[in-house]
């Protein structure tokens, strides 16, 4: 019942469930207070309401977005509390006394005041919204001035409405002990502070405070662009959960033939990408996309299929491949959209058959085996368990967007594989590593995913209890206390380190001091390889866990765990590089033979049940190689897959780039030599653009970036003043944005913006 409510909610836990079921009680004994009167029922009520709501606001909650939909937003619940404090006086008979009068005037006045605050904070944040943000982009002519203070735009609204507890405290102590002089100060100081946060934005309006305009930044991009002149671009777009897709390709990235640049679509994306050292522009509007000069691009590289690609697949003059992010059986990695890219490449022979076999448009020379090279650090299994008990990861991948029971083994299988790994004759111990959109679209597999964290816990504390373990523990305790305390100083570093050339202020700012630091990147590499190697130390080798978060990241721990039990998915093919043995759960229960013939990485598995009773023969495996009977298939599946492990991974990747860019140049050149032949020369409108342009297209294109298009009439102003973020005021105004940007690209001849399509995992 209770995960129920949270659902119905939209709550993300039990206790923001029972703080909204607090905060909504707490009115109500507010309004039964002031009509009794009670004077301590209505004071215990109103501290309740401030708690509650606090509380909801600390945690993000979703359900205050919902309030807000219903006319119960953040300000009309501050006005009720004050409301009802004037029903509290006029029912205690102060109705008539100077008391009520000047808390009311108190009210009214710092209301009005909400007014100022409100524009002033929506005004300064537009103001600062560039065009576009970068990182390791020099923009330091741009003489961008620095954010205000983050505690001047944060969560404003929220900071503005509760300079009224002065006042409300005042009121109540005048009220209790008859003396007006508490409610004056009070009423006055709730008042001054109001004036003074009003008064510290005032100085952000001046033209100096101000980021140059999107014309300025555009052309100044331009000309970096055309200093630099990338010839490789690695294009993403997705939602906040999908950053990982790109993340996985930026080491590849930094270490590829030419000159790379990322491009990103949304601004807050941006900031979930993790730390490169390659060039990045983010720029949300689609008609200053299509005006930065990427003239010298020859090839466009993409991780994911969404509807924002065609803002650059239109060009002609680059060649456009699709890389994916991450090689499996699933529908995903034969996606019919992948025909519009000029090249698709795969990991090894196994992904082109499987286009072959899917037959969806696109074309066997138009694929190319690059390998995989983020699996250069996977090691290589070895025969033996690293430690005296092995150890064996489950990494089950999430619930899709649909209701195919094949899409993950958690549902149905996730606790009997884990209570049958828990339970093996011979002691092993379990990693259980959860995909990060576990729980996004379906609260059963939340609900699985907590019980499957609860029991690991509860084997770790029993077997703490076990004298054997006990004795190991004792034995190791002072190597794990000097793993975490080199873990503290480690992260202590890497936090110091950080901060150098990243902005505590706003995108803006960080677009001018983010900048490549070759020597802080390569300390922070050692760092984190340091980092992972303490981690592992810091428990012990019999110790379950369950591992979230950025750190240790998937390879860690493949490279932690002698087997692993797996979903049809990128990892199995990624695990597959290991050599290690594995299973895969036939969550369908298609049935051994079927599930083999239709999933390729399945081949060398053990395949499992959804009771998992098959485990035996993977732990059988993991104890004695000479009982590992798949140990030559799985060598076999590593080439079809994977590809050869000669010439490497990188060296393939680089030659498929190398080879598209000649042929790029080629087209281009054929293409220019053509137009000089025709007696009336017809220039290729796609072959260069600039940011600057004619200035119809880019000042249509200026008013969406800065105001977010014209503002729809929005009776709640709190959700523009509230917005904690540029996207939240960007939110607002996005129908009439899309409409702006969509007459833009009509304006230039180009297509309309496509709406954005899911971004599918082939995780």
């Amino acid at each position: 019942m209770i995960s129920t409510a949270i659902r119905l909610a939209r709550v993300g836990s039990g206790s923001e469930l029972a703080a909204a079921a607090l905060m909504g009680l707490s009115y109500l004994c507010l309004l039964v207070a002031a009509l009794i009167p009670q004077f301590w029922f209505f004071a215990a009520a109103a501290a309740a309401t401030y708690a509650s709501d606090w509380f909801l606001h600390q945690r993000g909650s979703y359900l205050l977005n919902r309030l807000s939909k219903i006319r119960a937003g953040l300000s009309i619940r501050f006005l009720l509390r004050q409301m009802m404090l004037l029903l509290l006086l006029a029912r205690m008979d102060l109705a008539a006394e100077p008391l009520f009068y000047a808390a009311a005037a108190c009210f009214l006045v710092f209301y009005g005041l909400q007014v100022p605050h409100g524009a002033l904070t929506t005004l300064v944040r537009l103001r600062r919204v560039l065009p576009a943000v970068t990182r390791n982009v020099d923009l330091r002519d741009l003489r961008i001035p620095d954010a205000p203070p983050r505690a001047l735009l944060h969560r404003a609204g929220e900071k503005m409405l509760h300079l009224d507890v002065p006042a409300v405290v005042g009121v109540l102590i005048a009220a209790r002990t008859g003396q007006d002089l508490p409610a004056y100060i009070g009423a006055g100081l709730t008042v001054v502070l109001a004036l003074l946060l009003i008064g510290l934005l005032l100085p952000y309006l001046r033209r100096s405070r101000q980021v140059p305009a999107p014309s300025v930044v555009l052309k100044a991009l331009d000309d970096w662009l055309r200093a630099y002149r990338p010839t490789t671009v690695l294009y993403f777009s997705g939602s906040h959960e999908s950053a990982y897709q790109g993340n996985m390709w930026l080491d590849t990235l930094a270490r590829a033939e030419g000159r790379p640049l990322i491009v990103m679509r949304e601004r807050g994306l941006a900031g979930q990408l993790a730390e490169t050292s390659v060039p990045l522009i983010c720029v949300p509007a689609a008609t200053h996309l299509m005006n930065l000069d990427l003239s010298t691009v020859r090839v466009c590289l993409y991780p994911a299929n969404v509807g924002k690609n065609i803002h650059i697949l239109r060009v002609p003059t680059t060649k456009h491949v699709f890389i994916g992010h991450g090689d499996s059986d699933k529908l995903a990695s034969v996606n019919p959209y992948s025909k519009v890219y000029d090249e698709v490449w795969t990991a090894g022979r196994a992904g082109r058959d499987r286009y072959a076999l899917a037959d969806v448009g696109v074309r066997d020379e138009d694929i190319v085996e690059v390998g995989r090279p983020q699996l250069e650090s996977v090691e290589r299994w070895t025969g033996t368990a690293a430690h005296p008990i092995p150890t064996v990861l489950y990494a089950p991948t999430w619930e899709g967007w649909d209701d195919d029971p094949g899409n993950t083994s958690l549902l149905l299988a996730g606790e009997n594989i884990v209570r049958r790994l828990l339970a093996a004759g011979d002691p092993v111990r379990v990693i259980y590593k959860p995909h990060p959109f576990t729980g996004i679209r379906s609260s059963q597999a939340k609900a699985v995913d907590a019980r499957i964290r609860a029991l690991l816990e509860q084997a770790s504390a029993e077997r703490a209890a076990e004298p054997r373990w006990t004795r190991e523990a004792a034995d190791a305790a002072a190597g794990q206390s000097e793993a975490k305390a080199e873990m503290e100083r480690i992260e202590a570093r890497l936090t110091e380190l950080a901060a150098r050339g990243v902005a505590r202020g706003d995108d803006a700012e960080e677009s001018r001091v983010a900048l490549a630091d070759p020597a802080r990147e390569a300390e922070t590499a050692g760092l984190r390889t340091a980092w992972n190697a303490a981690y592992w130390r810091s428990f012990g080798w019999w110790e379950h866990r369950t591992v979230t978060g950025a750190r240790p990241k998937l390879y860690d721990c493949f490279n932690e765990s002698d087997a692993m039990v797996s979903d049809v998915s990128s990892v199995v093919s990624d695990f597959i590089a290991s050599g290690k043995p594995y299973a895969v759960t036939d969550s369908a229960a298609l049935g051994a033979e079927e599930f083999k013939r239709q999933n390729t990485a399945v081949r060398a598995a053990v395949i499992l049940s959804n009771s998992a009773e098959e485990l035996d023969e993977l732990l059988a495996a993991v104890a004695d190689p000479a009982a590992d009977p798949l140990a030559g298939a799985r060598r076999e599946l590593k080439d079809y897959l994977l590809g050869p492990d000669e010439p490497t991974s990188m060296e393939r990747f680089n030659a498929a780039l190398v080879d598209l860019a000649a042929r790029a140049e080629a087209r281009n050149e054929a293409v220019e030599q053509r137009l000089k032949e025709q007696d009336l020369a017809v220039p290729d409108p796609e072959a260069a653009s600039s940011g600057v342009g004619t200035g119809g297209t880019e000042a249509v294109a200026d008013a969406v970036a800065v105001t977010g298009g014209e503002a729809r009439p929005v009776e709640d102003a709190e959700a523009v003043a509230d917005a904690a973020t540029v996207e939240d005021a960007e939110a607002v105004t996005v129908e009439a944005s899309e409409a702006a940007t969509d007459a833009a690209a009509t304006a230039t001849g180009a297509p309309a913006a496509a709406p954005v399509e899911e971004s599918t995992s082939t995780r």
